[in-house]
């Protein structure tokens, strides 16, 4: 019987259920429902639970306290897509409730569980059950009801799992989409390969747990032991920088990589919001002046290795570090009122973003979901008091909402852009002059005048919709759903554009991806055109990947 788990179970625990998830994540992506070449769930909740194990694996000494630091940052900034970022919230309730133990007894997992599942639930705007928040759901209540019956954790364990198969099972009765394409919810089932992998390294089971090249009990350091029997760098610097927001793993390497050009023994040891840095090298000014780019330095101490002295240089280093620091505030700009922030795939589509005036742009969208630190590290980017988000794609709202509540000196707008021509109409409906309020108003209301259709390929064959679709088949794809299928990507879409047509439509914007030729791309504009002579129809290079075309009808 095992009545409770330490810091040290915990950690292997929680790296195991990393591990297998990554083992999982092919599988995963394909139970997304639709057919895309570009299901990404198992991808998303892989690169996000490993941005957290990469921090949980680099802890010497663990404790549920320093586990539960770890495991809630990492996971929060590495969070990509909708069940990225929910996966993210249900660990962040879960250590929550046992950081401030020593030890996990059964009644402190079912709290723990309990917690994981309201935090999550209220990160999502409208819940839906039939998805991982259900599975999740449904292992808390189970752990609630055996902790009334036993305190044996392996107990409690097997029959929690046991109860989240039995539920994520039960998903295509509560999710009609799931059942007609014969699936259960993917997102559900990456939370069950976590909790599997964990349960096979609570039972002791012998387990690879290198994670990218950082071991169980490895510090997370960068070091270049270079060693040479004269004194060639005469400075031993130390020092410690208080991060401006972010210091990234690019971060990381880049810095080490400058700090080995100017010296050697380069240690670079990066804990959330801090970085410790050890450099021997002959010029502690150049170290020091780089340092500051990344935020504000503390507890700076310059040695002489040759004995010269000490006192002067630290002198030396300290104005020098002063200097610097007083430049770059004399170089800052003061903000500017907005800003817009924009995801995007294809050196077209950026284009036309940087054309309409947005500040800093994203790649990304379906085929890869940006993380909330990516969107954290656009928003430290972009000098303005009010920044607009626009995520493009549904699977990127909730990390562009996750960054946003992260952000604390700026007024960070989310704005519900789902699709590439949404972005678009919502940056050229902004008004200079007008209040957030107003602004936000408008575009979102032009965003919902906004249909949108997608071409792409199947990857299976599958049933959406009463739809029967094989695997090459061509898709137009809607808002709401596949509109057209066929085996000519010109007729299908332009029967998939007929479905957006009504009324009152207007312009016709066809943006073409990176397979489609220009002469293509004219031919069908000219039928398009012939087709619809009373609208005007706009031709634009995208570039995207994946998608022959993105079509927009306002």
């Amino acid at each position: 019987m095992i009545t409770s788990i330490d810091g040290k179970t915990v950690q292997k625990m929680f790296l195991a259920g990393a591990k297998n998830l990554e083992a999982k994540k092919e599988w995963i992506n394909e139970l997304n429902v639709f057919p895309v070449p570009d299901g990404d769930t198992g991808t998303n909740m892989t690169l996000t639970i490993m941005s957290a194990a990469k921090e949980v694996g680099s802890i010497e000494d663990p404790t549920l306290e320093n586990l539960s630091k770890a495991i809630s940052s990492g996971s929060l900034r590495g969070a990509r897509g909708n069940s990225g970022v929910i996966m993210s919230q249900i660990f962040r309730g879960f250590t929550k409730e046992i950081k401030q133990f020593d030890t996990i007894d059964a009644v402190t997992f079912a709290n723990a569980c309990d917690r994981a599942v309201e935090t999550a639930y209220k990160a999502v705007m409208k819940p839906k059950e039939g998805t991982i928040l259900t599975v999740a759901k449904g292992m808390a209540e189970k752990a609630r009801e055996m902790v009334m019956e036993t305190d044996d954790l392996e107990v409690i364990f097997r029959e929690v799992i046991e109860e989240g198969d039995y539920v994520l099972s039960q998903t295509p009765e509560m999710l009609p989409v799931l059942k007609q394409a014969g699936v259960v919810d993917s997102g559900g089932q990456g939370l069950m390969q976590v909790l599997k992998g964990c349960y096979d390294a609570f039972m002791g089971k012998e387990l690879d747990l290198t994670i990218e090249g950082v071991s169980l009990f490895t510090p997370k350091i960068s070091v270049d032991t270079t060693k040479e029997a004269d004194i060639k760098f005469g400075y031993c610097t130390e020092f410690i920088i208080m991060v401006d927001g972010i210091f990234t793993d690019a971060n990381e390497v880049e810095f080490k990589s400058y700090l080995s050009g100017i010296g050697d023994c380069v240690v670079v040891v990066s804990d959330d919001d801090i970085v410790k840095v050890h450099v021997h090298t002959n010029d502690p000014g150049l170290a020091i002046q780089k340092a500051l780019t990344y935020g504000a330095l503390s507890k700076m101490k310059i040695d002489n290795m040759r004995e010269e002295h000490n006192e002067k240089l630290i002198k030396d280093a300290a104005k020098i570090a002063a200097e610097e620091s007083g430049k770059k505030e004399e170089v800052k700009e003061p903000p500017k009122d907005a800003g817009f922030i924009a995801v995007s795939a294809g050196d077209g589509l950026d284009e036309i973003f940087k054309g309409l005036g947005v500040d800093y742009l994203i790649t990304g969208g379906q085929t890869m979901n940006p993380s909330t630190e990516d969107m954290l590290n656009a928003i430290g980017q972009v000098n303005a008091e009010n920044i607009y988000i626009l995520p493009n794609n549904k699977n990127i709202i909730l990390a562009a909402e996750q960054a946003k509540s992260l952000t604390e000196d700026k007024n960070v707008v989310v704005l519900p852009t789902k699709t590439i021509p949404q972005g678009i109409t919502a940056v050229i409906n902004y008004v200079q002059g007008r209040t957030v309020e107003e602004n936000v108003e408008t575009m979102t209301e032009e965003i919902g005048n906004v249909k949108t259709g997608q071409v792409t390929y199947a990857v299976r064959d599958t049933v959406i919709d009463d739809i029967e679709i094989h695997e090459n088949d061509i898709m137009g794809i809607g808002d709401d759903g596949i509109l057209s299928v066929g085996a000519d990507i010109e007729k299908t879409t332009i029967d998939m554009i007929s479905k957006l047509m009504d009324e009152e439509s207007e312009i016709l914007s066809v943006y073409y991806g990176e397979e489609i030729t220009e002469e293509t791309a004219n031919a069908l504009a000219e039928k398009l055109g012939d087709l619809y002579p009373d609208l005007d129809v706009e031709l634009n290079y995208g570039g995207q990947p994946i998608y022959y075309y993105l079509i927009s009808v306002e």
